[in-house]
């Protein structure tokens, strides 16, 4: 994953009602997915933005949150239809988990293989 992506970048839903602007930590080369309970079923893999990376540029009111387990990750969705924009990290309450897929111009397919994180054993549960 050698693209840049280290300017400020757009990311939107699929239905175009929340726009982020993103500035991510280290462009794509943070790319994971997670196999806890949650991601898995998710299924979008994400990169990582400091907490103050990311700007709701659109549609505040349309982000919906949900949260369970240990109510440390905070996962943002749009309410109208449904994509995953981002969330708080589990493992790094001070980062952002973006939905790779959102970022405009990024296909994440064409970025295979993207490694997996071990959410199922997070140190957070023990």
């Amino acid at each position: 994953m050698t693209e840049a992506f280290l300017e400020p970048v757009k990311a939107t839903c699929h239905c175009g009602a929340v726009e982020l602007r993103v500035t991510l930590s280290d462009g794509l080369n943070t790319a994971r997915r997670c196999d806890c309970s949650f991601c898995r079923r998710r299924g979008a893999p994400a990169v990582s933005a400091p907490l103050d990376g990311v700007e709701v540029v659109k549609g505040a009111d349309k982000l919906t949150l949900y949260q369970f387990g240990t109510r440390t990750a905070q996962h943002h969705f749009c309410s109208a239809c449904g994509i995953y924009m981002y969330h708080r990290r589990r493992s790094n309450p001070n980062e952002y988990g973006v939905n790779m897929g959102a970022i405009e111009g990024v296909n994440p397919a064409e970025h295979e293989p993207i490694g997996w994180a071990d959410g199922v054993n997070h140190p957070s549960d023990r």
